[in-house]
């Protein structure tokens, strides 16, 4: 038994946050310490998980007892093993906050929020969050008779537990990421209601950004104020930066001189896109400081002084920059802000204090309202000259969610220029195959020499031929150069391998045989035929999956009560087909799927992601306990293990990379 993952672990987000070894072996040591006195309770766990790497040796048993009885008010509770795998990762996120080996690129927002567990929330910022909800979602038919939320009470951590609220945030950030047919907004939802509801904000959450390790479903109908505030400032804060790029706002040329600087801008984050916007403004109103952060650089808020008067020098007030006090010229910064018409965000004593994601915030409303940047025509007429790497773009978007989604020790905001020094690569191939990096020959960051990048970029090469993908012509110094066309070949081969072995490991499935594009291909064909409907997928480019229906019905069978027929379109106009594709991708994240296609894959039928959503949902109805009603007669065991077809009958990408 302890060699599956699916029979250790039910939860499908706990089998998600571990390595089948890593289950095993803190399986064992559950085991062990269950074993010394027939019983294992909270408040045991504080001396017996000493011996466990991270939590025993960075905590002491006085942190451990303390952080358990801050979590968890009944300590004499028994301890199952699930149960003990939540205390774990609560204890190691802690043990990591306190030895500074967190993601230290990754996003500050939920940083500071799910890496402590003292629990301690900024009330500045829930002040914040709150008045940006009641703004944006205020007039929602459903929340309207919620909000406007008071902020000097706990009211939106009560709201947010049937997970509505976070679900239309996240379409307020990004439009159209939830179907919002999908979500369940009875006005009183049972417990299952309630858990599909955070399973498909939690797995739409991950499509568009946010980083989630070690956050649950749990943790959001409990309400733990830490990580629901940590979950709202990130999708804020992707709503704020959305217009920080060049297709957005192509006025960005404006901040540099030729070819080369485009680039280089197109491959920044918004942060720092945000900071260069703010220093190229500044220079012209001649302040000779560099702002480099949202906190210390703009605490005695001269810089925001600066700015405003640049932007709109018809609100400034002379006595801003004459006033000794820092706290008072911070008011009059925010009351040039309102007389500009920008949202504040904040207080004239956060800017002091350098609140980092209050400031964030505030700079970057004031760039949506007004970026003071020039509509020079030569400019936008340059960018059309660019190619049009749309679909390079949509790839690269999803692989590089799916990367962060692992918890890589650093935050990916660009694959073609956050890849290129191999360390990253080298994390992402050793979570999908654990053991697989030799570590002792891994040149850490930050690397200065660049034959060190190459050492790294050669070892991901040699895996990958290791793991059989396709690299023909491919070497490390590609990767090292940022070539896209070969950089997007490798993270699909990976992305696909890292779902094939997820099914292969389901070993009471699949027998431990490796499981093909093939396989998955007859295993949904089986499954839509056993349903009863005549629908067939012929290939994983099948034009006919346009319409959605065949997905539509896949589902259904996998979980009846999953679609809502009556919302179904026939799938014969462009409008059609792109809502039932919204339809299917909601769907597919309520169950529990981590998908990270848009819309436009399944009606334009990118083979690629048309192969990751089917294989996703097959995962997913794998590890679903085994007494789900199987009518057909064969099992889902039988298909796999008896399937004769070959590799050569799948539909695979890596035909198409293969000759690269």
């Amino acid at each position: 038994m302890s060699g599956y993952v699916g029979i250790l672990v039910s939860d499908p987000w706990l089998q998600n946050q571990f390595t089948q070894v890593e289950l095993r072996s803190l399986k064992t040591h559950f085991m062990s310490m269950r074993r010394e006195s027939g019983k294992l309770t909270l408040r045991d766990l504080a001396s017996r998980m000493s011996r466990l790497k991270v939590v025993g040796e960075n905590l002491t048993e006085e942190d451990r007892a303390a952080c358990i009885q801050d979590l968890y008010q009944n300590l004499d509770e028994e301890v199952d093993f699930e149960f003990f795998l939540k205390v774990y990762l609560k204890l190691h996120a802690h043990a990591s906050a306190r030895t500074g080996s967190v993601a230290k690129n990754s996003s500050a927002f939920l940083k500071a929020a799910t890496t402590t567990l003292l629990h301690t929330i900024s009330e500045s910022e829930k002040a914040s969050y709150v008045a940006h909800i009641n703004n944006y979602l205020g007039e929602d038919d459903f929340l309207k008779k919620y909000l406007p939320i008071d902020p000097s009470t706990n009211d939106l951590f009560e709201i947010a537990k049937d997970g509505v609220l976070l679900c239309k945030l996240i379409n307020v950030a990004v439009a159209g990421t939830i179907d919002e047919r999908a979500i369940n907004t009875k006005r009183i939802l049972n417990p299952w209601e309630r858990n599909e509801n955070h399973t498909l904000c939690l797995n739409s959450a991950k499509a568009i950004g946010c980083t989630v390790v070690n956050i649950g479903t749990q943790d959001f109908i409990e309400g733990r104020r830490h990580l629901v505030l940590g979950m709202i400032s990130q999708i804020i804060k992707i709503q704020l930066l959305a217009d920080l790029n060049l297709k957005k706002t192509p006025q960005l040329l404006e901040l540099v001189d030729d070819s080369k600087d485009v680039e280089e801008l197109m491959s920044l984050p918004p942060e720092k896109i945000l900071l260069r916007w703010m220093n190229f403004l500044l220079k012209k109103a001649a302040y000779k400081k560099i702002v480099t952060n949202f906190s210390s650089d703009v605490k005695d808020a001269e810089a925001y002084a600066h700015l405003l008067n640049v932007l709109a020098p018809e609100y400034s007030n002379p006595s801003t920059l004459t006033v000794k006090d820092p706290l008072t010229r911070a008011k009059l910064v925010l009351e040039h802000a309102d007389r500009m018409g920008c949202k504040r965000y904040l207080t004239a004593k956060d800017i002091v204090e350098g609140s980092p994601n209050l400031n964030l915030a505030f700079v970057a409303h004031i760039f949506q309202h007004r970026n003071g940047l020039s509509t020079q025509t030569k400019q936008i007429s340059f960018l059309e000259t660019l190619p049009d790497d749309t679909q390079i773009s949509r790839e690269e978007r999803a692989f590089r969610f799916w990367m962060n989604s692992l918890g890589n020790s650093t935050y990916i905001d660009n694959v073609f220029e956050d890849l290129r020094n191999g360390w990253l690569l080298l994390e992402t191939l050793d979570k999908v195959s654990p053991g697989i990096v030799n570590w002792k020959v891994a040149n850490k960051p930050p690397i200065k020499l660049p034959f060190r990048k190459v050492e790294n970029c050669n070892q991901v090469v040699k895996i990958g031929k290791q793991l059989k993908f396709s690299l023909v012509n491919i070497a490390g110094n590609d990767i090292v150069q940022g070539n896209k066309k070969l950089i997007l070949a490798y993270l699909w081969q990976l992305m696909r391998y890292n779902i094939l072995q997820l099914l292969k490991n389901l070993r009471f499935h699949s027998h431990g045989k490796e499981i093909t594009d093939a396989d998955i291909l007859q295993w949904a064909n089986t499954k839509v035929s056993n349903s009863g409907t005549q629908s067939r997928m012929k290939s994983f480019k099948d034009k006919s999956l346009s319409d959605g229906i065949f997905f539509l019905e896949l589902l259904s069978a996998v979980q009846p009560r999953a679609v809502n027929w009556s919302l179904v379109t026939k799938g014969v106009t462009d409008d059609e087909k792109k809502m039932n594709a919204t339809y299917i991708i909601s769907i597919a994240r309520k169950l529990g799927c981590s998908i990270f296609l848009l819309p436009e894959d399944l009606t334009e039928v990118n083979q690629k992601m048309i192969l990751t959503l089917t294989a996703s949902i097959m995962y997913w109805y794998l590890k679903q306990p085994v007494d789900q009603d199987k009518s057909s007669g064969t099992s889902d065991s039988e298909t796999i293990s008896n399937s004769t077809l070959d590799d050569s009958a799948s539909e695979s990408s890596i035909e198409e990379n293969g000759n690269l």
